[in-house]
Parts: C-alpha cells; sequence; structure tokens
C-alpha cells in the first residue's frame, strides 16, 4: 500500500516530538524548517531568551534534515516516520540537537577505534482518565514485578504496543509489568547508539499515542505516584572494537576488569553530579533520585549490583556490558547517550582514577559518600560547575538546558504533588 505522507520528527530539548506531516514520495535528503525559538519554550508554554533559542535576534529559522533512506514504516495509516537532525539557517548542525550531540560523542569515541552499543530500558506507569479529566491509576489487581498476561494488564493496551511495534519493526527485547501496580518496563534490542536511540524515541512515542487509543495515558514521568516507586531509563552501553569485537569486560571479579571498562566506570563516578541535570532533568526526577532506592542517586558502582549507579554485567565476552541506572524518561535520550558516552569516555582520556567497588547491600549499607544533589536546582549548578563535561556533550546545549530548566524550576516552587505530576504528565 502507498504510503501518502510522511510524518518528520525531531527530538526538542523537553523530550518532546515535534514536527510536520509532508507528503511521501521522498528521495534522498529532504528538509523541514522551523522557528528555532522552540529552544526557548518551555512546558507552560512561556518563550524565554534561553541560549541559542534566538529570542531576541528575530526568532530565526533551523531547519530539520532528513534522510529517505531512514524512512520507516509508521503507527497511523498510509503514513512513514522519520527522524531529523537540527541545522541553523546557515547549514551548520544545531549545537542545541540531541541527535547531533550524541552523532559527536558516537564520532569521539569512533576516533579512539570504538563503536558504541546502546540498549534502553524504560519504564512507565499507566494511569486511566476519568469523564471530569483526572487521572486514577489504571486499576491492575493482580499485577505483580514480571506480570504477564490479563492480570497484570485486564484492558490489553500492551498487546496493542506490541503489534504496532511489530508492524514499524521496532526489535522489541521484552515487556512485563514492574514492581509497583500500575507500572511497565519495554525494553529494545541492543544496537549502534544512533539507531537504538531512534527506536526508543519513536518506540515511546508510538507506544503513548497507542494507549490513549485505549483511554489510558502511559507516563515515563520519573515518579508519578510520589509513595511508589520510581521509573528510571537505564542505559546499557558497550563498545565494539575495530574487529567487531566487545572490548568492554564482564564477571564476576571486578578485579579483572580491562582498562577500557575501568576508565569509562572511573569517568563516570568523576562526573557523576554534572550528569544528573542532563539525563535526570526535571523537578519531578528528585522525587526518585534518593538513597536506597536503586535509582542511581550513589556515587558507586559494582559487579551485577543493581543497588549502586554504574552496574557492571556479571556476563563476559559479546554480552558485557555497563549499565548506568540514574537516567530517566525526562530526559531527551539523544542527550542522555550523549551524556553517558561522553562521561565514559573523559574517564579513558583523562585517566581519571576508580575507587574502589561498592561493597554494601545499597539500602542499610553504603561505601559512598557523595550522590546527586537533593534538587533540580542543585543539580544545574553541579552542572554548571562541570565545564569538562559540559564541554563534551556541547557547551551551548549545555547553556540552553541551563536557562530552561531554572525557568521550571522557579515555575514549580510550591506545587504539592498532584499539580507537580500534572505539570508534566501529559508531556512526559
Amino acid at each position: 500500500m502507498p504510503h501518502d505522507r510522511i510524518r518528520a520528527l525531531y527530538c526538542d530539548h523537553l523530550n518532546l516530538a515535534r514536527g510536520k506531516y509532508l507528503p511521501g514520495g521522498r528521495h534522498g535528503a529532504f528538509a523541514a524548517r522551523f522557528c528555532r525559538g522552540t529552544y526557548g519554550v518551555t512546558f507552560d508554554k512561556d518563550l524565554i531568551d534561553a541560549p541559542g533559542a534566538g529570542v531576541t535576534e528575530g526568532l530565526p529559522d533551523m531547519e530539520a534534515v532528513f534522510q529517505a533512506a531512514e524512512l520507516r514504516p509508521g503507527w497511523e495509516p498510509r503514513t512513514q516516520v522519520v527522524v531529523g537532525d537540527l541545522h541553523a539557517s546557515d547549514g551548520t548542525p544545531l549545537p542545541m540537537c540531541g541527535r547531533g550531540a550524541l552523532r559527536r560523542a558516537v564520532a569521539a569515541w569512533q576516533a579512539l577505534g570504538y563503536t558504541p552499543m546502546l540498549g534502553l530500558e524504560m519504564e512507565a506507569y499507566a494511569f486511566s482518565a476519568q469523564p471530569d479529566g483526572s487521572l486514577q491509576p489504571y486499576r491492575t489487581p493482580g499485577a505483580h514485578v514480571y506480570g504477564t498476561g490479563r492480570l497484570a494488564d485486564p484492558a490489553g493496551f500492551t498487546d496493542a504496543i506490541w503489534a504496532r511495534a511489530e508492524q514499524c519493526g521496532f526489535p522489541i527485547e521484552s515487556m512485563h509489568s514492574e514492581y509497583d501496580a500500575p507500572q511497565f518496563e519495554f525494553t529494545l534490542r541492543y544496537d549502534e547508539a544512533l539507531k537504538a536511540v531512534d527506536d526508543h524515541f519513536l518506540f515511546r512515542l508510538m507506544a503513548r499515542e497507542t494507549a490513549l487509543e485505549h483511554g489510558i495515558v502511559l507516563t515515563f514521568l520519573p515518579k508519578p505516584i510520589r509513595a511508589q516507586g520510581g521509573s528510571g531509563l537505564h542505559l546499557n552501553f558497550s563498545l565494539r572494537d575495530g574487529q567487531g569485537r566487545n572490548a568492554i569486560s564482564g564477571g564476576c571479579d571486578a578485579a579483572h576488569l580491562n582498562a577500557l571498562t575501568r576508565g569509562c566506570i572511573a569517568g563516570l563516578m568523576h562526573h557523576h553530579a554534572g550528569m544528573a541535570a542532563l539525563v535526570a532533568p526535571t523537578v519531578n526526577s528528585y522525587w526518585r533520585l534518593k538513597p536506597a532506592s536503586m535509582s542511581g542517586y550513589w556515587q558507586n558502582w559494582a559487579v551485577d549490583h543493581r543497588g549502586v549507579t554504574t552496574r557492571v554485567s556479571a556476563e563476559g565476552g559479546a554480552a558485557a556490558r555497563l549499565e548506568h541506572r540514574m537516567g530517566d524518561g525526562g530526559a531527551n535520550p539523544y542527550t542522555l547517550a550523549a551524556t553517558v558516552l561522553q562521561a565514559a569516555r573523559l574517564g579513558v582520556v583523562r585517566d581519571y582514577p576508580l575507587p574502589p567497588a561498592e561493597t554494601g547491600d545499597g539500602f542499610s549499607a553504603v561505601d559512598a559518600k557523595a550522590g546527586v544533589a537533593d534538587s533540580l536546582a542543585g543539580a544545574l549548578d553541579a552542572l554548571a560547575a562541570d565545564t569538562v563535561l559540559a564541554e563534551a556533550v556541547g557547551a551551548q546545549l549545555v547553556a540552553n538546558h541551563l536557562a530552561i530548566r531554572r525557568d521550571e524550576v522557579g515555575k514549580t516552587a510550591g506545587l504539592d504533588d498532584t499539580a507537580l505530576r500534572d505539570f508534566y504528565i501529559h508531556y512526559l
């Protein structure tokens, strides 16, 4: 069946999918123009003079550039989807573009002889929309961790998500209910970095739109129910060498990790505080990032330990990987992946010292002495102070992020739990 149109998308600074519908039948590269002032827009639709947004410079254009070879089946009738890179009016890459930041991170690793491979585990809560417009947790009376079937999902909305994922070619690794009802986990298959994050970005949009057709608001907000567990976006990564072999080492003995693996962990430890504002970028994120929460709060690492921030897999060989557990679904996934990869790379090239592995259980006992800030405001200060990380990720991207998120901190001050949830929930 022919496709009449293309849904051409990009991921913005708020992790919103923005784009346009375009006529089909494209070949080679094609583009769509947008106002660069989008990068000055906040969740409550204020327009602020954030660095790079051009608000006081006439609100100039930017261009999203797409490749016809990357068109893929969509979930809407007779519609293909594609993700693009943002360029300024002069054709140069737009510094605030998260996808561009990930391209730079991949290129920096490739210059060292490695290709990053990624896998993302996403968690989400389901809410039912009530006739008065309020939201109530989706009723799943028989749900439990690793639940499947109708006890976990009485309405079967996850079945519809699975069917559409197959239709679109999204490589699902697994799907199940999580620890706290009504929470679900979706995991996509490992792939090269840009492909893996494109899959994640599009899958997440498809899943939310599919759930909405069933009367369900599916939210990847880090902690929509304050008294229950949080939702993370765990990033698993490894590095493939020039011969296609996995250069990261795993296994049960931390003493036998190779120098590359140790350097990556050291970088993630060194930049732990500054990373938080980019990978956990909402006020709500700091409801989740707490001690004894298995959330990535502590500046620590260990082998096969869910109570630490950087978890080394117990598997070796092709399956060896590092799992970074701090991030959440409020983050632009391209920026999140770029931040983790750049922090890890800095540990290798700058030869940071590696602290000892965590020996505490993560609940009643922890060796680590430092964690993330206790609020987004504190995390933003830590990011502003970490100029090495900011330069690696992208100085103007970080400057724009700091301005937008500091405005967000002020806007949300004093909101109660429900009001803060609702500030974000229909977007994230």
